[in-house]
């Protein structure tokens, strides 16, 4: 061609590339591998010929519909919902959407959930997180990893040429394709640094349109946010005071919400946990009353929290709740404890736990 001769470009060599490197994958039983590299170091070849071209993932079409429509027909709507829980996307308010309107966040975890809803025992993933932030990267790998590992008769091999998938996804082997290098095991996941503070009602605005029942926020509201690395805003929770027959001091969660981007490793627990420990430690009562599943299945089996008011559906006739956004739905009341006896969880300020 005339790039090759204008460039005295070795034109056969370049068309083929030989490897030899020590693949001993039969070695122990496994469900998630990693193939890292640069860009063009051959990853996705190796990967088809290791693992079979016919596992390799092509994007799935989607519609202009909901994206929940174009799941299996023969899996259940509970199924689609419980798997789309699991891989960190939490938000019922986008199940309503088209997939084209999604985040590249919320994409990247459909197309997981759908590949995960499949018969297919094995899936080779390329690009793995390229197209998404790489905070979001790092929270997507861990709520994926989480899910994977307890899954039967599921196994992905990512291929990725960004090195922090390794930390956070945790795979059982890892091969580089610059070294040819295998290894067992993987690198420690690091630790995330996640700062609370107590903020403004405005804070709101950023959060309003992902709860998964209502966007109003009570103007008794006191309100907090939390931030990633103390520079991303990533989760916001608040409470109100109850008027209670017996009880004068007692306060209600009124608002907690995970942005979709950062879902599926339990902040909405960690974020609504620390307020209910902040209110506690003040000499107050605290108490939830929710309809989201996975958050009932949560504190169900969380000590922190007691069950007062079992799940139940509410209907109209059960007078002050007929204005609730709940009505028709499963809904169920938990108290806080307090378990850890703490005297002093944070000031009217902040607070900076890590972990």
């Amino acid at each position: 061609s005339k790039i090759s001769s204008i460039f005295d470009i070795p034109i056969n060599e370049k068309l083929k590339k030989t490897w030899n490197f020590n693949f001993p994958i039969e070695e122990k039983d496994w469900k998630i591998g990693l193939i890292i590299g640069a860009s063009g170091s051959g990853k996705t070849t190796l990967a088809k010929h290791i693992f079979n071209e016919e596992n390799y993932h092509h994007s799935f079409e989607w519609g202009d519909s909901a994206f929940v429509e174009y799941f299996d027909k023969n899996i259940s709507i509970e199924k689609i919902i419980e798997t789309l829980n699991k891989v960190g996307f939490s938000s019922p308010p986008s199940w309503v959407l088209p997939f084209e309107k999604l985040s590249n966040g919320q994409k990247f975890r459909t197309e997981i959930a759908r590949i995960l809803l499949s018969n297919r025992e094995l899936t080779i993933i390329d690009e793995f997180t390229s197209v998404i932030d790489r905070n979001v990267a790092r929270i997507s790998c861990m709520a994926i990893s989480k899910f994977i590992k307890k899954t039967e008769n599921k196994k992905i091999v990512a291929v990725s040429c960004h090195y922090d998938v390794e930390e956070y996804l945790q795979p059982d082997w890892v091969f580089d394709v610059n070294t040819l290098e295998f290894k067992w095991g993987c690198l420690r996941r690091p630790e995330f640094k996640f700062t609370v503070y107590k903020c403004d009602k405005k804070a709101w605005k950023l959060f309003e349109g992902y709860h998964y029942l209502s966007s109003s926020l009570n103007n008794a509201a006191q309100c907090f946010v939390m931030f990633l690395d103390d520079l991303v805003p990533i989760a916001f929770s608040s409470y109100i005071h109850q008027q209670h027959p017996h009880v004068k001091n007692m306060k209600r969660e009124h608002r907690t919400v995970v942005l979709p981007d950062y879902q599926g490793i339990g902040l909405g627990n960690m974020m609504s946990n620390f307020v209910a420990e902040y209110v506690t430690s003040i000499k107050c009562k605290y108490s939830s009353t929710t309809s989201h599943p996975a958050l009932i299945f949560s504190r169900l089996k969380d000590k922190n929290w007691v069950l007062s008011k079992a799940p139940k559906i509410l209907n109209r006739a059960q007078g002050k709740e007929k204005k609730s956004n709940s009505i028709g739905r499963v809904t169920a009341t938990f108290l806080y404890k307090n378990n850890n006896n703490k005297k002093e969880v944070c000031n009217d300020t902040e607070k900076r736990p890590e972990g």
